[in-house]
C-alpha cells in the first residue's frame, strides 16, 4: 500500500505547471530568475514526461504548449464583447488643457464635480493592440483589435507569447487576490528595438520580408499562420486596460484605474514600470519626462496616455463615436529627416481628384523607411517651390503620415526645374478640370479606369456596404473581365460569371455571390449613402442625411438651401451632393439599385429644428445595448432606435431610459439594475418595434426594409 500522503499524477501535474508558470514569469516578465537553468530544465522534463504518460490529464494552457503546435489554415473573425475604441490625440499642452475643460463641462452637465482629478499615465506603446480573454482565471482566447467591433482570432499565437500568463490563479494565490469569473485584458504586443534589428537581420539572410519598424514586425509576428514563428520572435505584452469584466459573487475589487492595473500586475501581467498615478497638474510634466527618456527605452513609444483614475467618473463621461472622453493620448512631436525628391507621380482617387505624390530617396524616420509622401495639390507644390532633385525635409506627421515640410534651398541643384502639373488624367487621358475656388484638378470621366477601381473598392469596403471577401484584388479582376462597370453590376453577378476568374474555386464563387446578396439585404440608408462615394460625404454626414431624408429619391430632390439647413453641411458639401445627383450616369445607377431592391428607407426628422417631431414610443428616450441580440445586429438595432427619434448612449447612468440586455450582457446590466433603469429583454424590445411598426404603416420607415 502507498503512503497516505503520496501525490497523485493529477496533483503533481498541477504543482509542476504552477511552478513553471511562476518561474517563467520571474524569468521573462520580471527579468529576475529564481532558479538555475538546470533546475528549470529538470522540472520541465518531468512535466513533459508526466504529460506523455497521462494524456487524459491534458491542459491546453500547460507551459509545454508554448512550444509546438500545428500550422493554422487562417484566422477566423470574432466580435468583441465591448468595442475597442481609439484614443483622441493632444499634440500640445493647450490641447491637453482643452481636454480637461471638455471633461469638466461634460461632468458639470451631469451634476458631478471635477476638482483636482488624478490620472493614471503610461507610455503609449507602438505595437499591435490585443484583447486577451480569461474564463475563471484560465486563458481562453485572444483577438486583435481589427475594426474595433470585430477582430481576428489569434488564440493559438498569443498563447506562445511568454509575457502572457496562461493561468491567473497561480499568481492570484501567491498574492491572495480574487479573480473575475470572466476578464478581458487589453494591451499592446510589442517587439524591442534589439529584437526588431535581430529579426530583420535574420529575414535578410533567409530572403524573407524586411519589416519597416518594430510595430509592423510585432503585428506580422502575431499574425503568423504558424504559431511556432510567433513563439520564436520574443514578443512582449503590456496591458493598458480591460474590456468586459464579470465578477460573479465576489464583487468588483476595483474602484480606480490604479487598483485595476495593480491587480493585473498581481495576476502575472507585465505592467510597465514607467506607469504611475499623478495629479492633473503633473500629467504634462510626465509627458515631457517620457519625451526625454524616449530614445533610451527598449521599446518604441509614440507618446503617453492619460486616463482619469476614478472609474465612476469614467463611466459618467462615457464615449464619443470613436474614443473615450476620459482618456487622451499626448503624442510626441513628429520625426523629421532630409532626403531627395526624385520625382512626382500623379494618382487618381475614387472621386477623380488628381493627387501629386512625392517619390523620395528612401529615408529612415524613427525606424520607418519613408519613400513616398503626399503633396496634396498643385498649389502646395508651388507654395513650397518643390523641384525635382531638391533636398527636402520630410516629417512623419503624428508619427504616421509622411509629408514634405520644406526645401533646403542651399542644396538645390543648379539645373532643378519647377514641376509642370498635368491638366489631363494620367489614367484615361481625359482633360482634367479645376472648379472655381477649388485647389484640386479632377477627372470627370465616369468611365476612367482609376476612378472605377477605387470607387467600387470603396463601395464594397467597411466604409461602404462592407461586402465580406470582396477585396481590391477581386474588384480589379471583375473590372478587367468586363463584369463590373458600375456598383450596380455587382448585384447581377452569378456563380457562373465569377467562376472563370483566376484562382476562383466553386466554393469561393458561391461565397462571393452570397456575400453580395447578404450585403444588399442588410444595407441601411446611411451605409448606402456613404458607399456612393459622394465627394466630402463620409459616414457621419451620411447618417445626418439619412436622418432627414426618407430615401435616395428624397435626397436627390433636395435643394442646396435644404441641405445647408442641416447640421454640419455647408455650401461645398451641398454642392458636391447636388453635383452627384445631377449626373445622368449616376441617376441611372440609382435607378438600377431601385429595380434590384437595394433601396433602404428611413423615418426622416424635420429639417427645421423648431418643427414638431412625430411622437413615437422611442422619441427622446435614451437606449443602451449590451450583449448579443438574437435576431439582428447591434448596429441595426441602434439605427432603428435613432430612426424612430430615440438616442443611443454609451454608458449606464441615471438618465438612461432603457437598457436592452441580450445574451451575455456583462457588467452594464448590474449597474443598470442598481440605478433602477428599465431593463428590456430582446423580446420586449422587439415588441416595442412591433408597436412602432403598427403606428407607422402609413409612412415609409426603416421597418419597411
Amino acid at each position: 500500500m502507498g503512503q497516505a500522503n503520496e501525490t497523485t499524477p493529477a496533483e503533481r501535474l498541477r504543482a509542476l505547471r504552477d511552478q513553471i508558470h511562476y518561474y517563467d514569469h520571474r524569468y521573462y516578465v520580471l527579468d529576475d530568475p529564481e532558479i538555475t537553468d538546470a533546475t528549470y530544465d529538470a522540472l520541465y522534463r518531468e512535466l513533459k514526461a508526466l504529460e506523455a504518460a497521462h494524456p487524459e490529464l491534458d491542459d491546453p494552457n500547460s507551459p509545454t504548449r508554448r512550444v509546438g503546435g500545428a500550422v493554422q489554415a487562417g484566422f477566423a473573425s470574432r466580435p468583441h464583447r465591448l468595442r475597442m475604441y481609439s484614443l483622441d490625440n493632444a499634440m500640445s499642452e493647450a490641447e491637453w488643457n482643452d481636454f480637461l475643460i471638455r471633461a469638466a463641462n461634460k461632468l458639470k452637465g451631469e451634476g458631478i464635480a471635477f476638482e483636482t482629478p488624478m490620472f493614471w499615465v503610461d507610455p503609449k506603446f507602438d505595437g499591435l493592440a490585443l484583447e486577451i480573454i480569461y474564463e475563471n482565471g484560465v486563458y481562453a482566447g485572444a483577438l486583435t483589435r481589427g475594426d474595433k467591433i470585430v477582430g481576428e482570432d489569434v488564440t493559438e499565437n498569443v498563447r506562445k507569447i511568454r509575457h502572457v500568463p496562461l493561468d491567473l490563479r497561480v499568481y492570484a494565490r501567491r498574492h491572495n487576490v480574487t479573480i473575475p469569473d470572466m476578464l478581458e485584458v487589453r494591451g499592446e504586443a510589442v517587439l524591442t528595438f534589439e529584437g526588431f534589428y535581430k529579426l530583420n537581420a535574420k529575414q535578410r539572410e533567409s530572403g524573407g520580408k524586411i519589416f519597416a519598424n518594430p510595430r509592423n514586425a510585432a503585428a506580422g509576428s502575431v499574425r503568423q499562420l504558424d504559431p511556432n514563428i510567433t513563439s520564436s520572435r520574443n514578443l512582449s505584452f503590456f496591458p493598458y486596460g480591460v474590456g468586459d469584466v464579470r465578477w460573479g459573487l465576489v464583487g468588483n475589487a476595483w474602484s480606480t484605474y490604479q487598483s485595476m492595473m495593480e491587480y493585473l500586475g498581481k495576476y502575472g501581467f507585465n505592467v510597465d514600470k514607467h506607469s504611475e498615478l499623478v495629479s492633473f497638474e503633473d500629467v504634462y510634466k510626465y509627458y515631457e519626462h517620457m519625451l526625454r527618456k524616449r530614445y533610451g527605452l527598449k521599446f518604441d513609444i509614440d507618446g503617453v496616455v492619460a486616463k482619469i483614475n476614478n472609474l465612476d467618473i469614467q463611466v459618467a463621461l462615457g464615449f464619443t463615436d470613436r474614443a473615450p472622453r476620459f482618456a487622451i493620448a499626448l503624442k510626441f512631436p513628429a520625426h523629421e529627416g532630409e532626403t531627395t525628391l526624385e520625382r512626382i507621380d500623379i494618382q487618381v482617387g475614387r472621386t477623380g481628384v488628381l493627387t501629386p505624390v512625392a517619390i523620395l530617396a528612401p529615408v529612415s524616420l524613427a525606424g520607418v523607411t519613408v519613400a513616398r509622401a503626399t503633396l496634396h495639390n498643385e498649389d502646395e507644390i508651388r507654395a513650397k517651390d518643390l523641384r525635382l532633385g531638391d533636398t527636402v525635409v520630410v516629417r512623419r506627421a503624428g508619427d504616421v503620415i509622411p509629408e514634405v515640410v520644406r526645401v533646403i534651398e542651399d542644396k538645390r541643384p543648379a539645373d532643378a526645374q519647377p514641376f509642370d502639373f498635368p491638366h489631363v488624367c494620367p489614367s484615361c487621358g481625359s482633360a482634367a478640370v479645376r472648379g472655381e475656388g477649388e485647389a484640386a484638378w479632377r477627372c470627370v470621366n465616369l468611365a476612367c479606369p482609376a476612378m472605377l477601381r477605387r470607387g467600387i473598392s470603396y463601395f464594397v469596403s467597411k466604409a461602404g456596404l462592407d461586402i465580406e471577401g470582396l477585396g481590391a484584388k477581386w474588384v480589379q479582376a471583375l473590372i478587367d473581365q468586363g463584369l463590373v462597370k458600375t456598383p450596380a453590376d455587382l448585384f447581377s453577378l452569378t456563380e457562373a460569371d465569377v467562376l472563370p476568374l483566376e484562382r476562383m474555386a466553386e466554393k469561393s464563387a458561391a461565397n462571393l455571390v452570397a456575400a453580395v446578396a447578404a450585403a444588399k439585404d442588410a444595407a441601411t440608408l446611411p451605409r448606402l449613402i456613404a458607399a456612393l462615394g459622394i465627394r466630402q460625404v463620409g459616414t457621419r454626414t451620411a447618417r445626418t442625411l439619412a436622418e432627414h431624408f426618407s430615401d435616395l429619391d428624397a435626397l436627390g430632390a433636395a435643394t442646396v438651401e435644404e441641405l445647408t439647413a442641416l447640421p454640419d453641411i455647408g455650401p461645398e458639401v451641398a454642392g458636391a451632393i447636388r453635383e452627384f445627383f445631377g449626373n445622368e450616369a449616376n441617376r441611372q445607377v440609382l435607378e438600377r439599385f431601385k429595380v434590384i431592391g437595394l433601396w433602404p428607407v428611413s423615418v426622416p426628422r424635420p429639417v427645421n429644428p423648431d418643427a414638431p417631431a412625430a411622437q413615437t414610443p422611442f422619441t427622446g428616450k435614451r437606449f443602451l445595448f449590451t450583449g448579443a441580440l438574437p435576431d439582428m445586429s447591434r448596429d441595426k438595432a441602434q439605427a432603428l432606435v435613432e430612426g424612430a427619434g430615440g438616442k443611443v448612449v454609451s454608458a449606464v447612468s441615471k438618465k438612461l431610459d432603457y437598457l436592452v440586455a441580450g445574451a451575455e450582457p456583462g457588467s452594464k446590466l448590474a449597474k443598470a439594475q442598481a440605478l433602477g433603469v428599465t431593463v428590456l429583454s430582446p423580446e420586449q424590445f422587439a415588441a416595442m418595434l412591433a408597436e412602432l411598426r403598427v403606428e407607422t404603416l402609413t409612412r415609409k420607415s426603416l421597418f419597411d426594409v
